[in-house]
């Protein structure tokens, strides 16, 4: 029934009355105007005019993600509240600032990592909580060939590029179309125009990502895009940085998960899938049943860094991802979606301090990112993630939380 529920709110297009919008979150030294395809930064720290100015220039070289002049504004902060959950989001990058929701005894507690103030999120290396595209994930040797021409894209992680290139959707102001804080419905809709050209990314695209808060502590999260005159590979994911425990409760290593697929792509040392899709028996990738997480990550470099094939169908049609359970809170996390894959990712590099001046440390907290597969652009044999016009693009993600 829920699931049900989710999909008439993602096909239908509800009216809701829009609020203005709250900069108060905003600090006053630094905020992103977006304005008629010219791209401004006004910086955050003490700068020289030479350093400002070579700030200027590099983001222009590297191909500035500037929208139209009806797509820009100010950063806001948005509330939702549904009973016992709330969650506040922003517009830049799209992305979840925080997520509360009660433990098994009542007591609330924010599972989302994050930070107190946007300048932060501009700041940080990870895109916490945001819609990262316009591809995320890696793209090999930062080009991929379609319809017989090779799109070179920058690169952001070594010699490949990584969620969309450095100024990918995460990292841009988008506009808010509708927004209804609580009700029947609390449910609010961001939208971004990507240009042609943009990242090295061919056409225009339309996109558009909804957050829906529904009955029984549920969560329910829609990206769609529509390509406008070519051709492009797109895989929109939402890049939330889970503790179960409480953003400041220390790592995620006993936390029980559960991912409901039998097969995986592994990846080379740079961890680029390598375009095989191997099964997950007898690695510590199997976690077909429960199992703690820490309980063979040390069979592994750095952790768990990966992508999952999915079991069952998807398409229109929700399956299951994940679930993931902890002990001590009690709270639980169930995720469904129409995507073909999921990335495990554990945090393996986090060493950044939180809300509240909390040290995230390695391993502090999980991300979930039901997606296409990694680099499908340049492996033929994975599902596609191209896009063409006429056939719009829907991702939709089913967020179940519950106390045990």
């Amino acid at each position: 029934m829920v699931e049900t529920l989710c999909l008439y709110f993602l096909f239908h297009n509800v009216q809701l009355q829009c609020a203005p919008i709250n900069i108060s979150y905003v600090t006053k030294d630094s905020y992103l105007q977006i304005k008629d395809r010219a791209c401004f930064i006004f910086c955050v720290e003490k700068m020289s005019k030479f350093s400002a100015l070579f700030c200027f220039i590099i983001l222009v070289i590297s191909g500035c993600a500037c929208i139209d002049s009806a797509m820009g504004g100010e950063i806001g902060i948005y509330e939702l509240k549904k009973g016992n959950l709330s969650m506040k989001l922003t517009n830049y990058g799209a992305r979840i600032i925080s997520l509360v929701l009660p433990d098994k005894n009542g007591k609330l507690g924010d599972v989302a990592l994050g930070f107190d103030t946007i300048e932060e999120f501009m700041n940080a290396s990870s895109p916490f909580g945001a819609t990262v595209g316009r591809v995320a994930n890696r793209i090999s040797n930062a080009q991929f060939t379609l319809n017989g021409t090779v799109y070179k894209l920058p690169a952001n992680s070594g010699n490949n590029t990584i969620h969309g290139g450095p100024i990918g959707f995460s990292k841009v102001v988008w506009k808010v179309k509708k927004y209804s804080p609580d009700g029947l419905v609390p449910y609010i809709v961001f939208a971004y125009h990507s240009f042609d050209g943009e990242q090295g990314f061919p056409g225009d695209l339309l996109v558009k990502t909804s957050y829906t808060l529904l009955g029984d502590n549920q969560l329910c999260i829609t990206m769609e895009a529509k390509a406008r005159n070519k051709a492009t590979p797109v895989n929109l994911v939402n890049h939330a940085f889970w503790n179960l425990g409480g953003h400041n409760s220390g790592d995620i290593l006993s936390e029980k998960i559960q991912i409901f697929a039998s097969r995986y792509t592994p990846v080379d040392s740079k961890l680029i899938p390598t375009g095989k899709i191997v099964t997950v028996k007898e690695t510590p990738y199997d976690f077909l049943k429960p199992n703690t997480i820490g309980s063979r990550i040390n069979e592994l470099p750095k952790g768990y860094d990966i992508n999952y094939a999915l079991d069952g169908s998807g398409n229109k049609k929700l399956r299951k991802a994940a679930i993931v359970h902890d002990e001590k809170s009690g709270r639980a996390m169930e995720i469904l979606t129409n995507q073909p894959g999921v990335q495990f990712f554990t945090s393996n590099s986090l060493n950044v301090k939180g809300k509240g001046g909390f040290m995230y440390k390695r391993h502090g907290a999980l991300c979930l990112e039901t997606q296409g597969f990694p680099d499908s652009v340049n492996h033929p044999n994975f599902p596609s993630q191209i896009v063409n016009p006429g056939k719009p693009y829907k991702h939709y993600m089913l967020f179940k939380f519950s106390t045990f």
